[in-house]
């Protein structure tokens, strides 16, 4: 999996509410079932875009059962529901990587993952984020801002690797684990970083 990431100028940086920028401006992509590679029921589109300081991604969430009771950072949300951010600097497999995760409710998890052990005592430097219920729709958003520096790279990377994902666990029916490249793994495991695809960023703002 390859996505050209576009470029979207600076005035994104100073944004107030993440969600409130011009997301339409950004294509999406969907998000499939982790295992298989299927459509899931509940589905997911995640929209990604860069300056020159952070990496900027939206989650739209279909949800006909919003829901989540953590309500501190670095609470275990992938217990209950959240969006998930995977993300490398570099081309190769990575034996390290940062993983950001952010529930209906707004929490925040942020962690540095190194041989599936995650690392909660670091914070992203810097990043921001935020996410709405929208009422009397069955959707939540979520958006993140990460700063480049966050994730130890010198300015825009050439290329990253990364996943995104989402867990949903309806209280009346069947959990779905979605992801953009999906894994394969059986039962869901998004820890399998040789399936993260590659955001090539281009310098090229768009219209």
């Amino acid at each position: 999996m390859e996505w050209r990431v576009p470029f979207v100028g600076a005035a994104w940086d100073g944004a107030p509410d993440l969600l409130d920028l011009p997301w339409t401006r950004v294509a999406p992509a969907p998000l499939v079932l982790s295992e298989s590679g299927g459509r899931p029921a509940q589905g997911t589109k995640v929209r990604v875009c860069h300056t020159a300081a952070a990496l900027f991604v939206r989650f739209e969430c279909e949800d006909r059962d919003v829901w989540g009771t953590h309500a501190r950072r670095d609470d275990p949300l992938y217990e209950e529901e959240a969006v998930e951010v995977f993300l490398a600097d570099g081309e190769g497999d990575p034996v390290e990587y940062y993983e950001l995760e952010v529930s209906p409710r707004g929490v925040l998890f942020d962690a540095r993952v190194r041989d599936r052990v995650a690392d909660t005592t670091w914070d992203c430097p810097g990043i921001r984020w935020s996410a709405r219920v929208l009422r009397g729709q069955p959707l939540w958003l979520a958006a993140l801002a990460i700063p480049w520096s966050g994730i130890g790279a010198a300015g825009v990377p050439r290329v990253c690797r990364a996943n995104f994902y989402r867990i949903e666990r309806p209280r009346d029916g069947q959990a779905e684990y979605s992801a953009w490249s999906p894994t394969l793994a059986r039962p869901a495991d998004f820890h399998r970083p040789s399936r993260f695809g590659r955001l090539v960023f281009s310098p090229e703002e768009i219209a």
